[in-house]
């Protein structure tokens, strides 16, 4: 009855096996890549690996609330973390492809980005509560702090009795906020240093013009974005395990354990995404 009854426990501590065994792998990651493609394609991994790790990290902020708070049980949207964070880095990207497309700075191209995953971040939220309010008829509060850490606002009077709380408290949205551009920002850093690479590589390897092999560079670059920001929304989905309020959450802590394993699997994707034109 142990193995039925005993359920894997999530905690803040990081594994120094774990840990250590990941550093590794993104060494010998990086050192593949260095051999391939030691200029360039080392380069854009190291961009991948911190876009990656971005979106690792800003998915944290995000609150997610998932079933409990479609009835009011728990604060945070009423989605899945993978998906909410999906949306905000998809959001993003278009922000960001957009700002590319019209040339303009690398900077401003990634900015771009990471505004966009907040704007629709802001967007959600904002009718998140406007749907808690007016249609359920419930204020937002906190079952993880008694007082809101920005506000300071409290929060035990609000809470309904059987519930974590409801709604999305302010120090929640601006967490949102804040993933939403971290995401955005990330997404859009993959796509970027993927379109350099393609832009650069394919003509040659297609034997076409740059005119030509742009149309490809655009989707090959998009797909493995998008592709990219669902991995590392996944890992971290797995991370918190279920729900999270935002950066109050004692879940938060966690992220260290998601920055090892976003920057790994970051690693790895775009070493393939590299290799395709490399080799």
């Amino acid at each position: 009855m142990t193995a039925v009854a005993a359920k894997p426990q999530a905690g803040a501590t990081m594994n120094p096996t774990a840990m250590v065994v990941g550093v590794v792998l993104l060494i010998i990651l990086l050192a593949i890549c260095w051999y391939v493609s030691p200029g360039v394609g080392l380069m854009a991994l190291i961009g991948i690996i911190i876009g990656g790790v971005l979106i690792g990290f800003g998915t944290h902020f995000v609150p997610v609330g998932g079933a409990p708070a479609a009835m009011g049980q728990a604060p945070g949207i009423a989605t899945g973390v993978a998906m909410l964070a999906a949306g905000a880095g998809l959001a993003g990207l278009f922000g960001g492809a957009w700002a590319a497309a019209a040339g303009q700075d690398p900077i401003v191209i990634v900015i771009t980005g990471g505004v966009g995953g907040g704007m629709m971040m802001a967007i959600t939220c904002m009718m998140v509560n406007f749907v808690y309010v007016f249609g359920m008829g419930i204020p937002s509060a906190s079952g993880k702090v008694a007082k809101d850490p920005i506000t300071g606002d409290t929060q035990a009077e609000y809470k309904s009795q059987g519930t974590e709380g409801h709604g999305l408290p302010f120090v929640s949205f601006v967490g949102g906020v804040t993933g939403g551009i971290l995401g955005g920002a990330g997404g859009t850093l993959i796509y970027l240093e993927l379109l350099d690479i393609y832009k650069a590589s394919l003509p040659g390897v297609m034997s076409v013009t740059a005119a030509q092999a742009l149309p490809i560079a655009v989707s090959m670059a998009g797909i493995f974005a998008v592709g990219l920001f669902l991995v590392n929304a996944v890992l971290t989905a797995y991370n918190i395990t279920g729900t999270i309020e935002g950066p109050h959450d004692p879940k938060f802590k966690r992220w260290p354990r998601a920055i090892v394993a976003s920057a790994v699997a970051s690693a790895l994707c775009g070493l393939v995404a590299i290799l395709i034109v490399a080799m």
